[in-house]
């Protein structure tokens, strides 16, 4: 409860996130740590301790490093989504802030949440030409597969978030080159988005149909993506749980009503 403290603790998660986030990546294709380089913006270090190797500083291409603080803008909060939730949840016990976050990002680890993206990735590769877009669709709509990527549980109408995700993608393609797989993005786009089936649905693209394309060129692989999620969103956690604190928010402790057996005598287990 000392704010100095909290502050300190909030900070240092905040700086942290990237570096445990490229160090994991790092590790686990065999490359040795990059530490962090202090004279560099929250962006550009990020990606210089992912793809740093032998020069002596890393510059990062300053249209992909200002495509990063976007995304990671645009994912910092987001209401009261599922981890959040948890952070909250957790927090309300007065745990350490370390403890809250690693439960966010349990939530977050499930493919409902923190997957969107990569599921988008799968989907279009699973399509794998513009020319199967109708049959796709089609399917859908026969119940056959899913939209991944579209609707959301609170934007009913144009995810504005993915107006913005739209047009950077393009600033980073103009860097890594074109994804091959937009053209089937935006294939797919114009067919949902003319079909009555899923307007009427409020079915429309969301933020993370385009932002994991935006990852996919620059390189970062699929089974990353929601460490890409997390990394922004801890200052987001980390606002609910100071906000908790200050306004002595008492524990989460919800109420369930019961719908089971009447009451039910003991018997032994042997009598069962």
């Amino acid at each position: 409860f000392d704010p100095t403290i909290r502050y300190k603790q909030v900070i240092r998660l905040i700086a942290k996130m990237p570096t445990l986030a490229a160090d994991a990546h790092r590790f686990s294709v065999g490359m040795p740590f990059v530490y962090p380089d202090n004279s560099l913006s929250f962006a550009a270090n990020f990606l210089s301790m992912m793809w740093k190797t032998a020069e002596p500083r890393f510059d990062a291409n300053p249209a992909l490093a200002r495509a990063v603080d976007i995304l990671f803008i645009l994912h910092a909060d987001h209401e009261q989504n599922c981890s959040t939730t948890a952070m909250r949840v957790v927090g309300s016990s007065h745990v350490d802030p370390y403890s809250a976050c690693a439960a966010a990002c349990a939530a977050l680890y499930g493919p409902r949440h923190g997957g969107a993206n990569e599921a988008v990735i799968r989907m279009l590769s699973q399509i794998g030409s513009i020319d199967n877009v109708p049959d796709f669709i089609r399917s859908v709509k026969e119940g056959h597969g899913r939209l991944q990527g579209f609707g959301h549980r609170v934007y009913k109408n144009y995810d504005p978030r993915a107006k913005i995700v739209r047009k950077v993608a393009y600033d980073v393609f103009e860097v890594t080159g074109k994804n091959p797989l937009l053209d089937i993005a935006l294939k797919l786009e114009d067919a949902a988005l003319a079909d009555d089936y899923f307007t009427s649905r409020k079915l429309y693209p969301n933020v993370d149909f385009y932002s994991g394309l935006i990852y996919q060129a620059m390189g970062f692989p699929l089974e990353m993506f929601p460490v890409l999620f997390a990394i922004p969103r801890t200052s987001g956690w980390l606002a609910h749980w100071g906000e908790m604190l200050d306004q002595d928010t008492k524990i989460a402790r919800p109420r369930q009503l019961y719908t089971g057996s009447p009451r039910r005598d003991y018997k032994p287990i042997s009598e069962r």
